[in-house]
């Protein structure tokens, strides 16, 4: 078994891996990860078997002696090979790549699990390693999701009468590709609230689209022609998962996200097992967001941990 660092001749064997892995998504396949290719140093690793298998996967990037679980990507710890990859052999797998990083000067890991929604089978051999290799517990942020099976919460009675009122008046929902104009309301309202602006440029949005047609989509809540409320969705194999959630002033008083997510959880996720309305934290998850909680948990959602471990090396 070793350790290789990844380079541009083994996408396809990378993306292979990441396609038939039990946790990996298409944010972890190297075109979704390499359009920010020029705000990181990657250094992904790759783990090969004595056959010289590719068996596992770890999406990174380094920043002086610190490698980081890509910081690019909202989750992403080894992606591994539903049948190669055991505890025995997670714990052999972290055995090479401690001894690797430090013969490449690297003294810390930052490192993100990928939480269980996002797994097709179960795959958490890697946090049993970092309790053995004394990985300790460096942020958690919290993130709201709804169970889509049989005992799925139902809409509370504000999220419903909301959604009634949004009928009322004339609210629709609809799946567009107008970027464009959603991005001039989500970038003028994060702007405004938080003196920031979306992670994604309008061009990358438009150009990670593009790249996977079928996993990103756009939801708006219209008032005649006036996008008053939308939401991007990321979907994964097992996971709807929202981004960019935004409402203007009109959108509120409309009650047009309760319409919005009660139209995409009711007709768009039907293969998923799970919508995840995403975090509500700042500060590494030190401050929580109580009104997003109260929002998100009113539309059935409950909590799911997305963690990050430290380890020195």
């Amino acid at each position: 078994m070793k350790i290789i660092r990844y380079t541009d001749k083994y996408k396809s064997q990378w993306d292979d891996l990441v396609s038939n892995s039990r946790n990996g998504t298409f944010l972890h396949l190297r075109n979704y990860m390499d359009y920010h290719s020029d705000r990181f140093e990657d250094c992904s690793l790759m783990c090969a078997d004595e056959k010289d298998r590719i068996i596992a996967v770890l999406p990174a990037n380094i920043s002086g002696e610190t490698l980081y679980s890509h910081q690019g990507l909202t989750y992403g710890g080894w992606i591994t090979d539903i049948k190669a990859v055991t505890a025995t052999t997670m714990l052999q797998m972290w055995e090479q790549m401690v001894e690797f990083l430090r013969s490449e000067g690297v003294r810390t890991l930052i490192y993100k699990t990928i939480p269980y929604i996002y797994h097709s089978y179960p795959a958490d051999e890697d946090i049993y390693a970092l309790f053995r290799y004394g990985g300790q517990l460096y942020s958690t942020l919290i993130s709201t999701a709804v169970s889509l099976q049989e005992n799925r919460l139902a809409f509370n009675e504000n999220a419903t009468r909301g959604i009634k009122y949004a009928l009322k008046h004339g609210v629709i929902i609809e799946h567009t590709n107008d970027y464009s104009q959603y991005w001039d309301l989500l970038s003028s309202l994060l702007f405004e609230k938080y003196k920031t602006k979306p992670v994604h440029s309008l061009a990358e949005i438009l150009l990670l689209k593009k790249r996977f047609p079928e996993n990103i989509k756009l939801y708006v809540a219209r008032k005649e022609d006036e996008i008053v409320a939308g939401a991007v969705i990321f979907f994964t194999k097992n996971v709807a998962h929202a981004q960019y959630i935004a409402t203007s002033e009109k959108g509120r008083i409309l009650k047009a996200l309760p319409l919005l997510f009660d139209y995409v959880i009711t007709n768009e996720c039907n293969m998923c097992e799970y919508f995840d309305f995403g975090t509500s934290n700042e500060d590494s998850g030190r401050i929580i967001n109580d009104g997003l909680i109260r929002q998100k948990t009113g539309m059935g959602g409950r909590g799911v941990a997305y963690n990050t471990f430290k380890i020195e090396l």
